[in-house]
């Protein structure tokens, strides 16, 4: 090995790689920094974003002449790798796309883009959901405010009125709960009447809309003519390669796709897979349906959590807040999750600040629960008025303490109600059952009340209501014993029910082992496992009617209308997902899937673990009504998961025109389920159709070309809905060489490193990254932010910087290109020319491992980093001999292919203009490469990490080695006198490519990177040699 007088530290691979592109990055700020102060003070120039603009324009132009992203089947079946078909989640046009729709849209772009580059046949389509209620309650409430404050309205009158104290629930964490009786104050009246939401013209307005052509939008179907063209407009504008003929909107305005749907729902109905029960879900009263997923504002994913209500009846006589329900049956009905407990109740909680009301059930029974939980129950039937529940007396905690009650399955024939601090009234009924054996937080808050007599004086406690109870021994868990809440809460030395944290670790401990493991020591089901009883014990309360079935949202849910969302108990139209053999096949066609995570895969194995029933119809909003039952509609996510499929035929049926008006030859009552069955699903040929056979065959052909999808690409909040679902549908009616082959799931994306939000400002739509970065910067930006599951960052100062090296690395290229006839001619000759073809070389293969994994940020760094970074090196390794002409040809050829699926403009640009090439470059072949020599690219990097060493022992005997004092740092500069002129280098012994690193050129290149005037390589074996190492002798030891 050879050694030298300098010490030298191998740094990490991957260290020395993040570093590097900081590097580059921080070079490239500084470049624009530079060119920017270079202007007028005080304003910015554009010319180099413009100048990409300009280029973008003229490539589309060359695309759209030639059809280059038209896509076409052949006769044969493909080989494998032959065809790429990948689709995204067709956005919804309430507005604009933006930035996030981008961002996932590029995962799918940039991989569609490899291996059109590749030589595959590639389809990519685009179409637009329209589906649902968002536009419908949009249109609905500008007519609103249309009709009260005129057209255009004026709102200058109540937007100036404020009042200071309109409550508002204070969020207590991002999920959407809120802590009782916080709240925040100074909120306009005009906000407190249009649910904390902008008006609706306002919205419109902040679209760039004139007041002209604003009330346009009362009519729903106008959005469907408005948005789409725009947002077609601007994937073009992206650089999408996208076949356009196949795209296409939702809903009956398009009468194929509408078609299409209810062949599907008919299909799904004959399989037994769609029927009609009554159900609990997510319903939002003022739209007066069922909300789904896409129809909430928050609250996406949320499902009904259900609870047993026990009914612990009041006993007479009754306080005379009480009196007027004298005759009547009054409860405290508490929800909880664990029925099997009631054995050892000692008591009810109520909040004593909490406000709470006598609700009328029905003719007799009166339920005294939260004003929240009442309109929950007049959803499920619990009700004497269907949906309007009925207040008889307002009450507050205060009230309901000490009522005497009589509780479903407790030892204690009377228990009391008892105030509890730490009641939240957003969940449950706020009236809580007391098992102080397995509750460390009934535990302590029983005990607080017992041994400390000033807080039941505060409360107006009596003794007699709390001193005489004693835990009730009900399930005996192993290591736990018989009161495993007394035992932890011991253990953890818990003195309070005010310490919270240890409060949560006590029920951590107990609650999930009392379930798993624990053992019933009383009751019927004594001696049986708590998980075998629990449903018995449930069951058995629900029938004798000292319980009833109850559900609410697990979480705040608000609709896209505003409202905040229940659990009703609906009679609708229900998917049967839960079905075991559906079920299964879901799970074989997953399992064969590739996911590109782990993380993703566990999502959907989850799903699959739960989902259940879902309500595929509705009765508000836009879309396709249900062929046998015509008063509903075909829900939005329900619509949405075979649509990959009509995406084959789609220019066929329509030709073209993506509202399938009348410019088709074909009319929508030609598509009968027979020609739907015998294109999609291989059903026979539908003889009865008038249909041309030609026309039918190219259907078919299509369809069996394309099909099945290779990737499909989406943020990961569709796993748990419209992805699931994808597979479910695709199962069930397509034969399983057609089932889904992949998806890929990505995180959200922030802007600069924080959330992306309308009301902060941190928000782009698409239109506006690419007027103010260009596509391609943007797309560059997009690709660098990141590609796995985890949320992603759009970072400005990355799209700034992609202006400038696009448009510098096109004018690198403008000059190598003009002074030709000076560079070097013949093969690469020297050691740099070596190592920069072996760095192409490099570069192409790992590209192409990244992007065959679709993993873009790592493709944009070996494609185009480091191979910038090699081009760099290699033109200062040259020194005086100069840089080779057919290495620089390579390395233009290599470079733009390999940027091409990221930044397509600029590409073609370079493709056509610069390199005078034919054709297009987005079908021009994956770059030939020669294998990598990574002998020689080790021997290479020792040589820079010498040579970085060397400056930094130069550095050091220039500077000197004295340290300055805390408070003043001294910097020696070196001057002709100090600075050394010489370098030693000392071989021990000559190893398999050592001389290479050290010949001439090395030595030269050496020189120049140093400053020095002499290297010499010496023998360490020599000892006349050695001395003239001086007192640096040492390091050769």
């Amino acid at each position: 090995m050879a050694s030298h007088l300098f010490r030298h530290q191998l740094q990490s691979r991957v260290l020395r790689d993040v570093l590097y592109k900081l590097e580059l990055n921080l070079r490239s700020c500084q470049l624009l920094s530079k060119e920017m102060a270079s202007n007028t003070e005080g304003v910015k120039s554009y010319a180099r974003r413009d100048r990409l603009l300009e280029i973008e324009a003229k490539v589309r132009n060359w695309w759209e002449e030639e059809d280059v992203f038209k896509s076409e089947s052949r006769e044969r079946p493909p080989e494998p790798g032959e065809k790429f078909f990948g689709n995204f989640p067709y956005p919804y046009m309430n507005g604009f796309l933006h930035l996030g729709h981008a961002f996932s849209l590029s995962k799918l772009e940039f991989a569609a883009a490899y291996h059109r580059l590749r030589g595959a046949n590639v389809l990519l389509p685009f179409a637009f959901h329209c589906t649902g209620m968002p536009i419908k309650a949009s249109a609905d409430k500008l007519a609103r405010e249309i009709q009260k404050f005129g057209d255009p309205p004026s709102f200058h009158a109540i937007v100036e009125e404020t009042i200071n104290t309109i409550p508002e629930p204070e969020e207590a964490n991002g999920e959407g709960q809120t802590l009782p009786d916080k709240f925040k104050s100074k909120k306009s009246k005009a906000a407190s009447k249009s649910g904390g939401d902008k008006f609706q013209w306002e919205i419109m307005r902040n679209y760039g809309l004139s007041d002209g052509e604003i009330s346009r939008f009362q009519d729903p179907y106008h959005w469907l003519t408005f948005f789409p063209p725009l947002a077609k407009e601007d994937l073009k504008a992206f650089g999408l390669g996208c076949d356009w003929r196949r795209s296409f909107i939702t809903t009956n305005m398009n009468p194929f796709y509408d078609s299409f749907v209810r062949w599907q729902m008919r299909k799904l109905k004959e399989m037994g897979k769609i029927v009609k029960d009554m159900r609990y879900t997510i319903y939002s009263p003022l739209d007066g349906q069922p909300c789904a997923d896409h129809d909430r504002a928050s609250g996406e994913g949320v499902q009904p959590q259900d609870y047993t209500l026990i009914k612990m009846e009041v006993l007479p006589p009754f306080p005379a807040k009480l009196r007027d329900l004298e005759g009547r049956i009054v409860f405290l009905a508490a929800a909880t999750l664990r029925p099997e407990t009631m054995y050892g109740q000692t008591n009810s909680w109520v909040l004593p600040d909490g406000k709470y009301g006598a609700f009328e059930i029905n003719e007799t029974d009166v339920f005294i629960v939260t004003e929240r939980a009442a309109l929950n129950l007049a959803y499920q039937k619990l009700s004497r008025v269907p949906q309007k529940p009925t207040c008889l007396i307002e009450l507050t905690g205060h009230d309901l303490i000490g009522l005497p009650l009589k509780s479903p399955l407790a030892f204690n024939e009377i228990i009391y109600s008892l105030p509890m601090l730490t009641i939240l009234t957003d969940k449950g009924t706020g009236i809580v059952t007391s098992v102080p054996s397995d509750s460390p937080d009934d535990y302590m808050a029983l005990h607080d009340l017992k041994s400390k007599p000033a807080l039941r004086a505060k409360f107006g406690v009596k003794d007699e209501w709390v001193l005489p109870f004693e835990v009730v021994p009900i399930i005996n868990i192993p290591e736990f014993g018989d009161k495993s809440a007394e035992k932890v809460c011991i253990d953890l030395k818990i003195k309070s029910q005010n310490e919270k944290d240890k409060l949560e670790e006590a029920n951590s401990l107990t609650y999930l082992r009392g379930f798993t493991e624990g053992t019933m020591l009383v009751g019927e089901y004594t001696g049986m496992r708590v998980q075998e009883a629990k449903p018995l014990i449930k069951s058995h309360l629900l029938e004798v009617g000292e319980a009833v079935m109850y559900c609410e949202p697990e979480k705040r849910v608000k609709s896209r209308s505003g409202d905040e969302c229940v659990v009703a108990l609906t009679d609708q139209w229900y998917i049967t997902y839960e079905e075991p053999e559906w079920k299964k096949m879901a799970e074989e066609c997953l399992s064969n899937m590739k996911l590109y995570s782990d993380k993703s895969r566990h999502g959907f194995e989850h799903t699959l673990s739960w989902l259940n029933q879902w309500a595929c119809s509705r009765s508000f909003g836009l879309g396709t009504r249900l062929p046998w039952d015509d008063q509903f509609l075909v829900e939005s996510l329900s619509d949405s998961t075979l649509y990959m499929a009509y995406y084959t035929i789609a220019h066929l049926v329509q030709n073209g025109d993506m509202y399938g008006s009348d410019t088709s030859s074909l009319k929508p009552e030609q598509m009968t389920d027979e020609v739907w069955n015998f294109v999609f699903s291989g059903g026979p040929y539908p003889k009865s159709s008038n249909i041309p056979s030609s026309l039918l065959n190219k259907m078919k052909q299509e369809f069996e070309y394309w099909y099945p999808f290779d990737l499909r690409v989406s943020g990961k909040d569709l796993i748990q809905n419209h992805l699931t679902f994808c597979i479910y549908n695709h199962t069930a009616l397509l034969p399983n060489h057609h089932w889904p082959r992949g998806f890929r799931c990505n995180g959200h994306i922030m802007l600069n490193s924080k959330k992306m939000s309308k009301s902060t400002g941190n928000f782009r739509t698409l239109r506006q990254a690419i007027k103010e970065f260009s596509a391609d910067a943007t797309r560059f930006s997009l690709a660098d932010a990141g590609d796995g599951m985890d949320d992603a960052n759009f970072e400005f100062t990355t799209a700034n910087a992609a202006i400038l090296r696009l448009t510098k690395e096109i004018s690198w290229m403008e000059e190598v290109l003009s002074m030709e006839s000076s560079l070097r001619t013949g093969p690469p000759s020297t050691y740099a020319d070596r190592v920069f073809a072996n760095e192409i070389n490099i570069a192409v293969e790992k590209t192409e491992q990244h992007y065959h994994e679709y993993m873009f940020r790592e493709a944009l760094k070996t494609g185009f980093y480091d191979l910038q970074a090699a081009r760099d090196e290699y033109r200062f390794s040259c020194g005086a001999g100069g840089m080779n002409r057919d290495l620089l040809w390579l390395f233009m050829d290599v470079q733009t292919r390999l940027i091409t699926p990221i930044c397509p403009h600029y590409a073609e640009f370079v493709w056509k203009e610069l390199l005078k090439k034919d054709g297009f470059i987005v079908k021009a072949g994956w770059p030939m490469a020669g294998s990598p020599d990574l002998i020689l690219k080790d021997t290479n990097q020792y040589l820079k990490d010498s040579i970085v060493s060397m400056r930094k022992q130069l550095q050091k005997k220039v500077s000197g080695s004295k340290k300055a004092n805390k408070k003043v740092v001294l910097v020696t500069f070196p001057t002709e006198e100090n600075k050394p002129t010489r370098c030693l280098i000392y071989i021990n012994e000559v190893m398999s490519g050592e001389i290479e690193v050290l010949d001439q050129e090395n030595l030269e290149l050496i020189k120049r990177k140093l400053g020095l005037e002499h290297v010499d390589v010496l023998s360490a074996k020599d000892p006349d040699v050695v001395s003239k190492a001086g007192p640096l002798v040492s390091l050769l030891n």
